[in-house]
């Protein structure tokens, strides 16, 4: 088997994309939190003593994706023309769903860095509420949707994500 992240001898690289052509890459995705209804309502009321979750939260989610070199070894620093970070939220179900959409004209793809993005935004959702109930749980991080490169188009077509 070839791996293309490992040279002949077996040493790690980072993948040589300066030969490919730039072209518009997007992605999605995104990570679950689930926390009980009381704590949700205490969010939306903004009652939560560290303040505005979800506003920390997107920016947390924003510039996460932005350091996504500096977490993900060998991945390429990207200039990165956009970053959004919206919330789902289902009131019945206590879930809040973290959502990263990231857009890069660009040789290589943004996968990871809305990944990284939907991942801390969750993680954010958790450390601002922590205080109020630890039993506050971070469920499934997934690609939702991406495009831009040879290997075209993916879009997700388990439930409602989609």
């Amino acid at each position: 088997m070839n791996f293309n992240h490992f040279d002949e001898s077996g040493h790690a690289i980072m993948v040589d994309v300066s030969a490919k052509q730039p072209t518009l890459r997007t992605a999605v995705a995104a990570a679950d939190v689930r926390l009980s209804p009381e704590l949700l309502a205490a969010i939306r009321a903004g009652g939560i003593a560290k303040g505005d979750v979800l506003g920390v939260a997107r920016l947390a989610g924003i510039m996460a994706a932005k350091r996504t070199p500096d977490l993900i070894p060998l991945s390429h620093p990207l200039a990165i023309h956009n970053v959004t970070v919206d919330f789902d939220i289902d009131d019945k179900a206590g879930l809040i769903t973290a959502r990263c959409t990231v857009r890069a004209y660009e040789r290589t793809g943004v996968e990871m860095e809305a990944m990284i993005g939907a991942s801390l935004a969750a993680l954010t959702i958790y450390d601002m509420c922590k205080g109020s109930d630890k039993s506050i749980t971070i469920g499934e991080i997934r690609l939702l949707f991406k495009e831009g490169g040879k290997s075209g188009i993916y879009r997700r077509n388990v439930g409602s994500d989609a």
